[in-house]
């Protein structure tokens, strides 16, 4: 058994080693985070083969390998540009922003649209890119300015079609315990971060559906992964996910590919301003009733401006992750369905969806800590009952 051993081993090394080197040579072509997970892959495959005993079930491990190999690699091949067209929604700032002036350089035909069309993001794109570049005035809760968006789309891209469209606009809101987060802010992140993706969405469809093109939409790892103080926000982030994998399956046979892209944590502008954090505070203040003021405390409440700093801290300033997957996306022959930038995005994600609640509860507390901080009416509970 120990010769048999030795000789499953030697291939299943041989094997990996070989996968791992050919992975290896397409990462320097390619810098791609989803190479990492096949690398990844490739090196539990390896260890399984190596717990196996079993010359057929290594053969079995070895030809799936292969396939899902075969199906990574065959999604790497990058369509040309040829002038392909892309409307990016919140390109003020931000990921919207930077996109822009990135898809501007690979030569696409760029319309980002802005909520101020007169503000400083935008002057930066019209100052920066190219003639190939437009701006568009297009607050995505406002019907009439995404008529008024595609009829400009329309009459410039003419018989070019759309190629793509990437719902990037996207609000935040204050964080802070559910509860206490008045029905105005719930309401308001949904209708900007997922109502008005849908809207953009079905406005612009029958042109995808024309150009065969394609879908993206930016929702958030906090749609998959439950965070405290983020009721209103992840919420609208997890409507979003699931209605791009209801399209990405409607529309496959209009030969529109959707994918979903779900961040991790970047430094953007969509914490806001210090005067909008002002502003929903008192929202928050002037909306609560006097239980809850009293269960609460105001103290309580002031204290959540500490996620502000949390956010910076924990928060990656180099944004070309996301960047490189929308890129990706909206080029790549074969698509993927989810991506997932950012350092922790993807085991964040998988940790949440197949760990025990008892065990992802007790990490992601103690990871984050910007929770920290008690109620009143708790905090004097705890305070009896040392006293006790």
């Amino acid at each position: 058994m120990g010769t048999f051993f030795s000789e499953t081993g030697w291939l299943c090394l041989t094997v990996t080693a070989v996968l791992g080197a050919v992975i290896l040579c397409k990462l320097k072509k390619n810098h791609r985070q989803e190479g990492r997970k096949m690398v990844c892959l490739a090196g539990l495959w390896g260890g399984a083969c190596l717990l196996s005993l079993s010359l057929f079930w290594g053969l079995i491990l070895f030809s799936l390998s292969c396939f899902l190999m075969y199906a990574y690699f065959s999604g790497q091949e990058f369509l040309p540009v040829d002038q392909k067209a892309v409307l990016i929604t919140g390109g003020d700032s931000g990921i919207g922003h930077a996109l822009s002036k990135y898809l501007d350089k690979l030569g696409f035909i760029v319309f980002a649209g802005v909520l101020d069309e007169k503000g400083s993001g935008a002057e930066e794109l019209r100052r920066t890119c190219s003639k190939h570049l437009s701006v568009l005035q297009l607050d995505i809760t406002n019907s009439q300015q995404i008529r008024d968006a595609h009829s400009k789309v329309m009459e410039k891209v003419q018989n070019r079609g759309l190629w793509a469209v990437v719902n990037n606009a996207g609000i935040l809101g204050f964080p802070i315990d559910g509860e206490l987060i008045p029905m105005t802010q719930y309401k308001r992140c949904m209708a900007v971060n997922f109502f008005g993706a849908v809207e953009v969405t079905k406005a612009f469809l029958p042109l995808l559906r024309k150009s065969k093109g394609r879908l993206v939409n930016i929702s958030s790892m906090a749609g998959g992964v439950p965070m405290e103080k983020m009721a209103a926000y992840s919420s609208t982030k997890a409507a979003l996910t699931m209605f791009s994998a209801v399209m990405r399956k409607e529309l496959s046979k209009w030969g529109v590919k959707v994918s979903v892209i779900q961040p991790g944590s970047f430094q953007t502008n969509i914490a806001g301003t210090s005067d909008l954090w002002d502003k929903l505070e008192k929202n928050i203040l002037d909306d609560l009733t006097p239980n809850l003021q009293e269960d609460y405390g105001q103290d309580y409440i002031l204290k959540q401006r500490s996620f502000l700093k949390f956010m910076s801290n924990s928060s990656e300033p180099d944004i070309s992750p996301v960047l490189l997957d929308v890129q990706h996306a909206i080029s790549a022959k074969s698509p993927y369905a989810f991506y997932t930038p950012g350092k922790m995005s993807f085991l964040w994600l998988c940790f949440a969806s197949f760990s025990p609640t008892v065990l992802f509860d007790y990490f992601s507390k103690s990871s984050h800590s910007f929770t920290r901080g008690m109620p009143r009416a708790l905090s004097k509970a705890n305070w009896k009952n040392e006293a006790m």
